[in-house]
């Protein structure tokens, strides 16, 4: 490591907040798949910027988009209108079928305006500021107080109690112990189709069906969080359009801006005509130009460049080069997930692992302490992932 490299990693110890262990390097620059440090060391990229890198790093119309809008307008207010804004929502509804749209600044903001369009939905239908919502164990939804309150692992919250209270935890993929959990206050309940922190968890076909149905026999808000298993990652727009189901309310992030800090809570015309109204909800810099200009062009993007398409296609062949892997080392117990939304689970701790696929030039992160996740951006080449695999099982030699 360069002098250089130690001074800026010296200086931000010094000077950041220590609330998270950063691996020691400094990056610098991306290109496609890869990225570099300031020491010109080249990485492939199986982060992408934790499943927010989907279009790769330096695509020049995405770059040539955010400059242009650099030059005409950056911010007004949601007190006045702006075309990006009116675009980006436009492009967003027709991806995900959803009827009104409201832009945040990140995804832990999309989830604390859902759970507030739930809790209105509530209050304006029994008259009473009582509502309860059902979350699942071993949920990831945030670190704000609202979505802290419904991730469900102790361990995020202990320290930051008292919650918003009135939200109660169910297992995913077990629809009796979300049965067991509702009564008549019962709101809203929300869970990741794809449980990302939690350890790669896909939600089942039947589990959706069945919370659908028991939402709509009961009028409870059905909310999906698809902050990092949407925007294509899975092979579909929104994972939750693979089972013939549709949200009440969804949020999304991540990809959603490739970069920029965006996200978005979004609803059906039912709950946007029956909760939050003027005075209920804001943000300054939500919907703002620039970060909407980002929205409509990765969904352009999106569209121009078969995106979805290109997870379908090499997505299969990512889960069939693990699963090699799985049945070549028996400390690799399993491998599961969705699309390019992938985990390796082990039956030991993966951050000596990771760490030495660092040094060879691989970035990958863990997801739980025994779960490699692998969220590579979604322009990856079946080239791209035999390169990975050949990186990783050199590391995994030495276990």
């Amino acid at each position: 490591m360069s002098e250089v490299m130690k001074k800026y990693i010296q200086e931000a110890e010094e000077a950041l907040l220590h609330t998270y262990n950063r691996y020691q390097i400094v990056l610098d620059r991306g290109d496609g798949v890869y990225l570099y440090d300031l020491d010109g060391k080249k990485y492939l990229d199986f982060v992408s910027g934790i499943a927010v890198f989907a279009l790769g790093y330096n695509n020049k119309e995405y770059n040539d988009a955010l400059k242009a809008q650099i030059d005409k307008l950056l911010h007004t207010s949601n007190y006045y209108y702006n075309v990006p804004a009116i675009e980006a929502a436009r492009k967003i509804k027709e991806v995900s079928g959803m009827d009104r749209v409201f832009f945040t600044n990140s995804g832990a903001e999309a989830v604390e305006g859902a759970l507030k369009a739930a809790r209105k939905y509530h209050y304006l239908k029994t008259g009473k500021a009582d509502g309860e919502i059902i979350a699942m164990n071993h949920s990831f939804h945030g670190r704000t107080f609202g979505a802290l309150s419904v991730t469900g692992n102790p361990h995020y919250r202990e320290a930051f109690e008292p919650m918003i209270g009135n939200v109660k935890f169910a297992d995913i993929n077990d629809f009796e112990s979300v049965k067991a959990q509702v009564t008549e206050k019962t709101c809203a309940i929300i869970l990741e189709t794809v449980q990302g922190e939690g350890g790669i968890f896909p939600a089942t076909e039947d589990f959706l069906s069945d919370i659908r149905k028991l939402c709509d026999e009961k009028d409870i808000l059905m909310i999906l969080d698809e902050i990092q298993c949407g925007m294509g990652r899975t092979g579909y727009m929104y994972a939750w359009q693979k089972y013939g189901i549709k949200p009440d309310i969804m949020t999304t992030a991540k990809a959603l801006g490739c970069g920029v800090p965006v996200g978005a809570f979004l609803m059906t015309e039912k709950v946007g005509a029956n909760s939050l109204v003027a005075g209920d909800h804001g943000t300054t810099y939500g919907g703002n130009p620039f970060a909407c200009a980002a929205v409509g062009k990765v969904l352009d993007l999106f569209k121009q460049d078969n995106i979805i398409e290109n997870v379908k296609e090499v997505a299969p062949y990512l889960e069939k080069r693990l699963d090699e892997l799985k049945d070549e080392y028996d400390f690799i117990i399993d491998r599961r997930g969705a699309g390019l939304m992938q985990g390796l689970v082990f039956d030991r701790p993966v951050s000596e692992i990771i760490n030495k696929a660092l040094d060879k030039g691989l970035i990958l992160i863990n997801a739980g302490a025994q779960i490699i996740r692998f969220v590579p951006p979604l322009i990856i080449t079946k080239e791209n992932v035999d390169d990975m695999i050949e990186i990783l099982r050199s590391c995994l030699e030495s276990v």
